[in-house]
């Protein structure tokens, strides 16, 4: 059993660092569109890959899960594992290639549906030709998972964003390409993942069985609308923004801005919330095999209580030392020459501190989840996501006209106290937990208070560098109430990190 634990975690390190490290690899991107590419550009490529993030789901149609299921449980029942691969991977080839060929025809329509205008149809094929590549992926990724092939899966994940990176950066900066440049980037690194799990298709047959199809599908269908409402949780504002009518967007803001533009500014201010995504993505590889491994332990509903309050604590610490610091990182002038993202963004520098709050939420929840895969009751968790989509999308719909990017970070903050509320709800009926909610609730008030402070204090002493030291000041402040508050945890933590010491 130890053995067994031993191997699950050293592949969860490898999956989460690779899909750590990709993400990180990525967001490195942001500040090269950014000061390279007008805020127009920005938004268009900002709204196209929301929907291929949307549009993935579809292409995949839950047959990933599936294949994984059918294909563990025909290692008891002596089947052959390679038709099954060969089933999944020809019909995805067949489906995604007509899926593209279809939005390449329509390309045109395609890109007024979206709040984009006709003649933008090229970045649509282009979007066409990166999910038919991701999609032929899809099979080839689950066999390495499968396999228990983690460092493949990783070198062809890793690998692949670095090209993604590196091509962008030759594309945009001395080839001046533009936005053509961005997803050109995008479907060269998806191709360079591809050849990379070559030897995988050693396997490949040409067999197709409409049975085994069949199976797959009833298991992998279900989750297509999960996946759409998880997705849409955090890019519907994008597709609701970016059908601002233009009075509105002038009132708002003033003139100079098209709905593109808006886009294109609250995507890439938005983007800084990978602070607190990655954070909270380690934790969560981390987590799952933890809680499942502990269930059953005499004190176990004793450690998940101190878990939920230490690890929602660092969260609220670091979304409050990112709404400090973050916006003061991104107005200044490096070297008087380059800005992380250009004056004419940081109107949507607002929306930072709402962002940097869902994902405290979003902790909790992570936290929650733990109660109902445990119990097994998995299915309350496709309520918990439909749930937040949809007080998101009826948010969006309210506050986005009136408030533009502000209304649109209200409204994911909304979203994401529904599903905490619900997966709390759910959670707590089959795995109670006493957890500690009213010092929870007194120290994110708190959070709440300090960072409010952020707007007292001027950016210009940012320059003389006295606003870092009250800054500090008063994280340290905070971290003293949650001490305060927190006594047992800080204790547990503070002998955890001295033993460290003294071994080291």
């Amino acid at each position: 059993m130890l053995s067994k634990l031993k191997l699950l975690f050293k592949d969860t390190v490898i999956y989460g660092s690779s899909t750590i490290l990709a993400r990180s690899l990525n967001y490195l991107l942001v500040p090269l569109y950014a000061n390279k590419l007008s805020t127009f550009d920005n938004g268009v490529q900002t709204i196209i890959y929301a929907n291929i993030a949307l549009a993935n789901v579809l292409f995949s149609y839950g047959l990933e899960t599936s294949y994984l299921k059918v294909v563990s449980d025909s290692a008891h029942r002596d089947r052959d594992e390679t038709q099954l691969f060969s089933t999944a991977f020809l019909t995805l080839f067949v489906t995604s290639t007509l899926f593209a060929l279809g939005i390449v025809f329509f390309a045109p329509l395609i890109a007024e549906l979206i709040g984009l205008s006709a003649t933008d149809f090229t970045f649509v094929r282009y979007a066409a030709l990166i999910l038919w590549i991701d999609t032929l992926l899809v099979i080839p990724f689950a066999e390495l998972r499968l396999k228990r092939k983690a460092l493949q899966f990783a070198i062809a994940r890793v690998v692949g964003v670095i090209a993604v990176v590196v091509s962008a950066v030759i594309l945009i900066v001395p080839l001046h390409t533009g936005l053509p440049g961005v997803f050109i980037a995008e479907a060269f690194g998806s191709l360079v993942s591809l050849l990379l799990v070559i030897p995988v298709f050693s396997q490949f047959r040409i067999f197709f069985s409409a049975k085994q199809l069949r199976e797959m599908l009833q298991i992998g269908l279900p989750y297509v609308p999960t996946g759409i409402a998880g997705l849409l949780i955090h890019l519907i504002d994008r597709n609701i923004l970016i059908r601002i009518p233009a009075s509105q967007i002038e009132i708002i803001y003033g003139k100079g801005y098209q709905p593109s533009d808006i886009v294109g500014i609250y995507g890439r201010i938005a983007a800084f919330g990978v602070v607190l995504q990655l954070f909270i993505q380690v934790f969560r590889f981390a987590w799952q095999p933890f809680f499942l491994q502990h269930a059953k332990d005499p004190d176990a509903k004793r450690l998940f209580q101190y878990v939920l309050s230490i690890s929602t604590f660092f969260t609220m610490f670091l979304a409050l030392a990112a709404t400090y610091f973050v916006p003061d990182l991104v107005r200044y002038h490096y070297a008087g020459s380059f800005y992380l993202l250009p004056p004419r963004y940081w109107i949507g520098l607002s929306i930072l501190p709402w962002i940097f709050v869902s994902y405290v939420f979003d902790m909790v929840s992570t936290n929650l989840s733990a109660g109902i895969l445990i119990t097994g009751n998995t299915r309350y968790l496709p309520v918990v996501t439909f749930a937040g989509a949809a007080v998101t999308a009826l948010f969006c719909w309210w506050l986005v006209p009136l408030q533009g990017m502000d209304g649109a970070a209200y409204a994911i903050v909304a979203g994401t106290v529904v599903m905490c509320l619900v997966m709390a709800w759910y959670s707590l009926k089959v795995f109670p937990v006493r957890y500690d909610w009213l010092k929870l609730f007194l120290l994110f008030l708190a959070g709440i208070a300090l960072g409010s402070v952020q707007s007292f204090v001027g950016s210009e002493l940012f320059q003389a560098g006295a606003v870092i030291g009250i800054k500090a000041a008063m994280l340290a402040l905070y971290l003293a109430c949650a001490m305060v508050l927190f006594r047992e945890e800080a204790m547990l933590v503070a002998v955890k990190v001295g033993n460290k010491f003294r071994r080291n």
